[in-house]
């Protein structure tokens, strides 16, 4: 190791996560993160890199690159604690409503807070803590001394190391948890990895292996070396100050804790460049230079496992591919909890007033579950989150939940929908199940499904009385395409048969229509959704009636002795549409909310002594009967 030299310059940096590292070059950052069912999952995305202007101002290019760093960073950090399921899913009430209000995700809103937090902590612990603590020691634990214009560095320099010793023992406090234990040990993957490269090594795990777990480049001499410039930065502003005059640095803690935040930036930028520089050279000088802030970094990394440097690893050959080829696709999101995305996904669907329930449909159908299993499902990968995701603008846009799926369940059975045919609906299976009551309690043996469509009706029947010889017709030669994959589809024998109404069908002892019934008025106050759904199986005329005249004129000579005439009507359409038959009986039929979805129909069976002399006697024209009676 000491031999080799290093022989490969990259722009890439990293940072280690919940279970996982990210990689970041100038224009694309790939997170690489071993979920909990232990496969890697990828999130990739391009970034925009700094501006040519601003990459070459020294100092200005450092506090650029501290702030995107720190925002990329706690996103990144929140994704995959997301992902390995150790951030609450559900968004407090307080996000929801800041969401509401400014309209920004609550995602977003989460990493903003978070990064709200972090930096007032760390400001906190390590600018505004060392400097009262300083003051308190300065006061009352050393000795009064004049020191006069050595005063600043002095007080500076006690402020420095009070600051690094809070640094150091918070590092070895939340080193003692077992998960940051890990996110250090995945920080020393991401040493590796880089330095891997950097050595012009192959990118694999045993070459990686070799690397030690420091590096040049480090954030954790990044934080050393603001300590340092710190120190020295305050204490020239503290001389400057006592040389015009101004005491108050020395006599008000709240004014020192202004300035430092003040400066902050500038010591961020300055540390930034002698980071650059020492990262360029080797020399002995610099390694002395370079060397506490190594030291330090043995606090900060552990010795990863094989499956860590994998992990990281791939994270970094990501970012080498995105760097190379501008063309490679980014992976947007990668496996995540699903808990949060349903939650996400869930107010998208009540915002848009659309059912909660098509948002399931659409999971199921993608994931391959019934809806009793979805709870069972805790992360959601890139593949199949971008499917739903997909499947869910088109119900957005007004697609129908069954168009979406290709299927819809009708009577306990699954039947494939398109937009060729109508989707079955639960007001339909009341008609059917009177219908299949009828044909087992009278033993009829052929029924007809006229105006078929996707063939539910007669798949029921078919299915629930297989000794019935079932026919289906319709106009649309696409809808019996439909109506016959149906029927293959769950087992029936059907024959199928291309026939506008009556036309070139035969006689039955049941005949069963679901007609289109929906009047002109009607038409124009569909929802969305329904106008997708073909207006032929739709539109019944002006009244809505057309069809229902069509039977009641024509139904007769299809229908043998004692057969039976069901239809499906609008639930205000009942007295309507017995207004157009003469000499039959009606018996309704009800969904479960009492409205009447359906007809009966029967021809009235008429006594013979109640029956009129010219229907029983048959025409004499040639008067031999009155002849005969004479």
């Amino acid at each position: 190791m000491k031999k080799m030299k290093k022989c490969n310059r990259t722009r890439i940096g990293g940072q280690a996560v919940m279970e996982g590292v990210m990689m970041r070059g100038r224009t694309s950052m790939a997170t690489a993160i071993r979920n909990p069912d232990g496969e890697i999952v990828v999130q990739a995305l391009r970034v925009t890199p700094s501006s040519d202007t601003l990459s070459k101002i020294p100092i200005v290019r450092g506090v650029v690159s501290f702030f995107t760093s720190l925002i990329a960073g706690t996103k990144t950090l929140l994704n995959s604690a997301e992902v390995y399921g150790d951030i609450e899913a559900e968004p407090t009430g307080f996000e929801k409503w800041l969401s509401q209000k400014t309209k920004i995700d609550v995602m977003d809103i989460a990493i903003w807070i978070g990064l709200i937090l972090g930096l007032a902590l760390s400001v906190g612990l390590f600018f505004v803590l060392p400097t009262f603590l300083a003051q308190v020691i300065d006061r009352y634990l050393l000795p009064k001394v004049d020191l006069a214009g050595a005063y600043p560095v002095w007080y500076n320099l006690m402020e420095g190391i009070v600051r690094i010793l809070i640094f150091v023992g918070y590092i070895l406090a939340v080193s003692l948890m077992k998960d940051i234990r890990r996110v250090l040990m995945y920080h020393g993957a991401e040493h590796k990895t880089i330095s891997c490269f950097e050595y012009g090594l192959d990118m694999t795990v045993e070459n990686a292996q070799k690397m030690t777990t420091v590096h040049d480049r480090c954030g954790t001499t990044f934080i050393f070396l603001i300590m340092i410039i710190s120190i020295l930065l305050f204490s020239i502003v503290g001389a400057v100050f006592n040389s015009v005059g101004w005491n108050v640095l020395q006599t008000n803690v709240f004014a020192r804790v202004g300035v430092r935040l003040l400066l902050l930036p500038l010591v961020a930028g300055i540390s930034y460049e002698f980071l650059r520089l020492f990262s360029k050279s080797d020399n002995i000088v610099f390694r002395i230079l370079k060397a506490p802030g190594l030291l330090l970094q043995k606090l900060t990394t552990r010795q990863p496992t094989d499956d860590m440097v994998e992990v990281a690893v791939t994270a970094f050959q990501k970012v080498l591919e995105m760097e190379a080829d501008p063309s490679v696709p980014e992976q947007p999101h990668f496996a995540r909890s699903f808990r949060s995305w349903y939650a996400t996904q869930f107010s998208a669907f009540k915002d848009k007033n659309i059912d909660k329930a098509d948002l399931d449909w659409l999971i199921c159908h993608v994931m391959g579950c019934r809806r009793s299993e979805m709870s069972d499902i805790k992360l959601l990968d890139f593949e199949r989150q971008t499917e739903i995701e997909a499947l869910i603008q088109r119900r957005f846009d007004g697609e129908p939940v069954q168009y979406i799926i290709g299927t819809a369940d009708f009577y306990g059975y699954e039947i494939e929908v398109c937009p060729d045919v109508l989707i079955p609906r639960m007001d339909t299976e009341c008609v059917v199940e009177k219908s299949i009551s009828i044909i087992s309690a009278e033993r009829l043996v052929k029924v007809l499904d006229m105006c078929t469509g996707s063939g539910a009706i007669a798949v029921t029947i078919a299915a629930k009385c297989p000794d019935t010889e079932v026919t289906a017709a319709d106009i649309s030669e696409k809808a019996l395409s439909v109506a016959r994959k149906n029927a293959e589809k769950n087992n029936t024998r059907i024959t199928f048969i291309e026939s506008d109404m009556f036309a070139s069908v035969d006689t039955y002892d049941m005949i069963v229509c679901n007609p289109p019934y929906v009047s002109a008025s009607e038409m124009q106050q569909l929802s969305p959704e329904v106008r997708r759904e073909p207006e032929t199986a739709l539109y019944g005329g002006e009244d809505g009636l057309d069809f229902y005249r069509r039977i009641a004129r024509d139904y007769s000579a299809h229908l043998n002795a004692n057969g039976v005439l069901v239809l499906e009507i609008g639930s205000t359409q009942s007295e309507a549409v017995q207004g157009l038959f003469e000499n039959v009986t009606f018996e309704s039929i009800r969904d479960l909310e009492g409205r009447d979805r359906g007809l009966v129909v029967r021809r009235a069976q008429i006594s013979p002594d109640k029956v009129p002399m010219s229907i029983l006697i048959p025409a004499d024209p040639d008067g031999i009967i009155n002849a005969t009676e004479n």
